[in-house]
């Protein structure tokens, strides 16, 4: 039909223009097998890119830096092994972050670095705990691409005292992993888990 010829040339249209605007390979060399999706760049970073580009902002009010679970960029290039070094190399240039989700110990997600930085200043502007978090921002998060920070790292490494690893737990910032040490978080994320998982279960 018509509607339906009409819907089909806009989608390809989307996506023609997601393949000018997502072709940012600069820094990241591309050796993985031919392209599953044509219209993305086919290293780590243009991945990560398109895949932001998808997140709903508006469903969390802007409050959340746009994030990506690592099975994700693995849905748009072949090559996994590709995919792992990739980002393991944006991870220590500290281009971006990675997260451990609680509901599964293989399950990550990725978020760039300045936008976590962002939200998170946004998030915690005028809080009791802004102090700690800024100092968190300007210390640990720019020099330690650790998902999780023991208790001893974070007093001898980053001069942190128990009030204000408290405080960074408030903040959303950290989360308990175990006794003595804590996990990278995006605070607000569990919204957006809570999300996918149902997302999730609804396609299975």
């Amino acid at each position: 039909s018509l509607a339906m010829n009409r819907k089909r040339c806009l989608i390809s249209d989307t996506f023609k223009a997601k393949k000018r605007k997502t072709n940012l390979g600069n820094g990241c060399d591309s050796d993985a097998s031919p392209a599953l999706f044509p219209g993305v760049a086919q290293d780590a970073r243009g991945a990560l890119r398109y895949l932001c580009s998808l997140f709903p902002r508006k469903l969390f009010n802007d409050s959340l830096p746009p994030m990506v679970f690592k099975h994700q960029v693995y849905s748009l290039i072949r090559d996994k092994t590709t995919v792992d070094r990739q980002l393991n190399e944006l991870k220590d240039r500290g281009e971006i972050r990675l997260f451990q989700h609680g509901f599964s110990a293989d399950t990550f997600s990725v978020v760039f670095t300045e936008d976590y930085r962002v939200r998170v200043l946004a998030g915690s502007a005028g809080k009791e705990y802004s102090l700690a978090v800024q100092k968190f921002l300007e210390s640990v998060l720019t020099s330690c691409p650790d998902l999780s920070f023991s208790k001893e790292k974070m007093m001898q490494e980053f001069s942190f005292q128990d009030k204000q690893i408290t405080e960074l737990v408030n903040a959303g910032v950290l989360t308990v992993r175990d006794a003595g040490s804590w996990w990278l978080a995006v605070p607000g994320a569990g919204r957006f888990v809570k999300h996918f998982l149902h997302g999730k279960c609804t396609l299975e």
